[in-house]
């Protein structure tokens, strides 16, 4: 293993979702020199790219105030009212100036050539953009398309982001110690020759996605491993809100689904759940019907499935509505179609699964970390909007308002100095590893992460569940880490390590957290 690779930016991003390039773009309109990194094969891969109901804009008879109202709604009254508030009154005109007109996003239209606007749960207004029900797909083609018209953009896939460079901790200067932490960068493996480079830069932004793969059930993809939230607690960011995780009511329940999400948008256009002997259930437990908020439809599904014994719910879309089902969620329609499910004529099995962290890296209204220099946006950040459960159709659009907006403050402050001394920061350092990574090993402790995360941290919690899961899940870190020093450097093992290391984050902050608010429930 060689570690002599170099890269130097203005700009380091990690990730490549919505909030990683809207900003790499608009840091780059600023005249910055911008790197991307994925660890991924495809620049293209990232939670974006797998999100299907839409992204909220400013749909008819709409109004700030009402999204507003709904975004706190859901957040169960404790989401940031600055955060709120921007989002409510930036974020529909940046769809429409970044998206629609700069990126050119082909959302979906009426036949009189109109926005086609839907609506999602708890939400009192069809507001939500989409692409039929790839909207995430349409949202990353289209900006990574743009990407090739910069050439102040480097995009590296099949870089695996391992720690971020910060000074003083990876300095050999000893007079460093006196300086405000800050971070320079990142130490990356390229996965293709097995080298440690390392990126300096002025500003880095972690952008790298959710955590939905440190449970058993999720709708997330294999790159939602932590990896934003384990970097930056290990380099001492401040995380918040770790115990509000939000799952997401209706997931193919099928063994070779792999979590595959059925978008809320179906409940949007009339679905209703019901029990495996077709009885509606969702008005015993909210007056919003099939239409409350998704912590309140978990909690109802998980409520009927144990006290009736059974494994998964029906959603029914063919009994309630009048619209082409095949035509308005064809991703879905043929997904299904392929394990024998006609969602035209019978209901669809379904399930709940980890979805969205609503909490994350602190950060202010600019996307400011408490780390200096070390910026966040997307999923990883915490800026405060979802609270304690988010409003669907959000998300999407606070990893574009975050990812705008971190760029803007980044050239606001840039000054072309660099904030590091290179010859102060060394390659990366290790010792010999000769352990062979054993991928069955490192399979069955991801077995051991996710049936405790989902088991004892869930979707309904008790104080002895998570104790349980908290010890655990330390002694598996404590192992884990053994292992991460002595085995061969790979991706794998990379994932591993943050995986263990953000499930302990979130079951401890669970265990600390003894009041029932949103997608954090105590039993």
């Amino acid at each position: 293993m060689k570690t002599d690779g170099k890269y130097y930016c203005d700009v380091l991003i990690i990730g490549s979702g919505i909030a990683g390039l809207s900003c790499a773009i608009t840091a780059a309109d600023l005249g910055l020199d911008v790197i991307i990194v994925n660890k991924e094969s495809s620049i293209q891969e990232s939670n974006t790219n797998y999100a299907q109901g839409g992204i909220v804009a400013r749909g008819l008879e709409d109004s700030p105030e009402l999204l507003s109202d709904d975004i706190m709604q859901a957040g169960d009254g404790i989401s940031n009212p600055e955060a709120v508030k921007i989002v409510a009154y930036e974020g529909p005109g940046m769809v429409e100036d970044f998206l629609v007109k700069k990126v050119g996003v082909p959302f979906s239209r009426t036949g009189d050539d109109e926005f086609e606007y839907a609506r999602e749960g708890c939400h009192s207004r069809r507001r939500i953009l989409h692409s039929k029900d790839s909207t995430g797909r349409a949202i990353e083609t289209s900006l990574v398309g743009k990407l090739g018209e910069y050439k102040n953009i480097r995009a590296y896939s099949d870089h695996t982001a391992i720690d971020l460079l910060t000074i003083p901790h990876n300095s050999t200067n000893p007079i460093a110690l006196y300086r405000e932490p800050q971070c320079i960068g990142a130490y990356v493996l390229n996965n293709k020759t097995g080298n440690v480079e390392r990126f300096f830069s002025s500003y880095t932004v972690l952008a790298t996605g959710g955590l939905g793969r440190i449970y058993q059930h999720t709708t997330n993809p294999p790159i939602a491993t932590g990896d934003g939230f384990a970097m930056a607690d290990r380099a001492g960011a401040r995380l918040i809100n770790m115990e509000y995780i939000q799952f997401h009511p209706t997931t193919l329940f099928h063994k070779d689904a792999d979590g595959f999400l059925i978008s809320e948008a179906l409940r949007g256009e009339g679905a209703r759940l019901k029990t495996k002997d077709g009885v509606p259930f969702m008005a015993k437990y909210s007056e919003l019907g099939d239409l409350a908020p998704r912590d309140e439809v978990c909690r109802a599904m998980y409520e009927e499935m144990i006290k009736r014994g059974d494994s998964y719910v029906y959603l029914d879309i063919a009994s309630y509505t009048e619209i082409n089902v095949k035509k308005r969620f064809p991703m879905i329609y043929e997904k299904c179609l392929a394990f024998d499910i006609d969602i035209q004529k019978v209901p669809i099995p379904v399930v709940p699964a980890a979805h969205f962290s609503c909490g994350g890296v602190q950060v202010d209204t600019w996307g400011k970390t408490s780390l200096k220099c070390l910026y966040a946006a997307g999923e990883v950040a915490a800026t405060g909007l979802h609270g304690a459960n988010r409003l669907a159709s959000t998300s999407l659009l606070e990893g574009l308002v975050w990812g705008i907006r971190s760029a803007k403050d980044i050239a606001g402050n840039f000054n072309g100095n660099r904030p590091y001394k290179e010859f102060d920061i060394p390659p990366w350092q290790f010792p010999e590893r000769t352990e062979e990574t054993d991928p069955a090993l490192i399979q069955q402790d991801w077995v051991s992460i996710k049936s405790t995360m989902w088991n004892y941290v869930g979707i309904i919690r008790t104080t002895r569940r998570l104790e349980r899961a908290r010890a655990d899940i330390g002694y598996l870190k404590s192992r884990v880490d053994d292992f991460y020093r002595r085995a061969q450097l790979v991706p794998m093992v990379i994932d591993l390590r943050n995986g263990v290391r953000t499930a302990r984050i979130v079951a401890e902050a669970a265990l600390k957290n003894n009041v029932s608010r949103g997608s954090h429930f105590i039993k």
